[in-house]
């Protein structure tokens, strides 16, 4: 039986990447960004990248030089290497470990974990980063759930923890925004891959929800959210369609 969100995940704004704002000492994805999310009450979008050794490190990009103090590919340093690379915008901190994150959330609003495509190509080739991620949430107590672009990171979390709600995290797709071929933009803008995977929910760009293949998805029972919605008005427009949203750049009501 394909597990389904918590009432929570319906109910709580995600903040996108936590509550980050550099101009206040929070990054993206960081300790200070959480605890910030969790004192608000707000659900908790996070990404995970893998260190050479394949460790979950809560980052966003690929690269480190947009966000830590250093350069380079993400995969290309030890876990011990990332967590003492200081985040730009922060006090000083590294890039934190998943099992980091899951101890300063503990339970107590509802996380998503987007695991980031690990193979340049949406294909095949993910690596050991999922079996990391399904390692550190084995015990955890909580609303929890996984999503990746990539459906095969998806497929892989059905297996490793059938448990847990999976999604997709789905795009229009436009080849001119994505280092991807043609074809496989053609293709996964369908989202051909909601049934295979045991999904039961997507995570969609907020400005595409109109599209028909969300509307057929909605109509067959899958939970809508969306991303990444900045401001009251988008967020207006964006639940007319979503069930929730995941945000950033303003405080979001925090909804009963």
């Amino acid at each position: 039986m394909t597990p389904r969100l918590p009432e929570d995940f319906l109910r709580v704004p995600l903040a996108h990447r936590a509550l980050h704002d550099v101009t206040d000492g929070r990054p993206e994805n960081s300790r200070a960004a959480i605890r910030a999310a969790v004192a608000a009450g707000y659900g908790i979008e996070i990404d995970v990248q893998g260190s050479a050794e394949d460790d979950a490190l809560v980052f966003h990009d690929y690269g480190l030089e947009r966000l830590a103090e250093a350069s380079g590919p993400v995969r290309g340093r030890s876990s011990a290497e990332l967590r003492s690379v200081p985040l730009r915008g922060g006090d000083g901190e590294g890039i934190p470990t998943l099992t980091e994150v899951l101890e300063l959330v503990a339970g107590q609003v509802p996380l998503l974990i987007e695991i980031k495509d690990q193979d340049g190509a949406m294909g095949p080739d993910i690596g050991g980063l999922g079996a990391r991620v399904a390692g550190s949430l084995q015990t955890y107590q909580g609303p929890v759930a996984v999503m990746s672009f990539n459906p095969h990171a998806v497929s892989e979390m059905a297996q490793l923890l059938p448990d847990i709600p999976r999604g997709l995290v789905t795009d229009p797709y436009d080849p001119a925004d994505w280092p991807l071929s043609d074809a496989t933009c053609d293709r996964l803008r369908g989202i051909p891959d909601f049934g295979p995977t045991g999904s039961s929910f997507i995570s969609h760009k907020w400005q595409d929800l109109g599209r028909p293949r969300v509307a057929e998805l909605k109509s067959q029972g899958a939970d809508i959210l969306c991303w990444t919605v900045k401001s009251p008005a988008d967020e207006a427009q964006a639940r007319r369609i979503a069930a929730n949203i995941t945000f950033e750049q303003y405080a979001a009501p925090n909804l009963p």
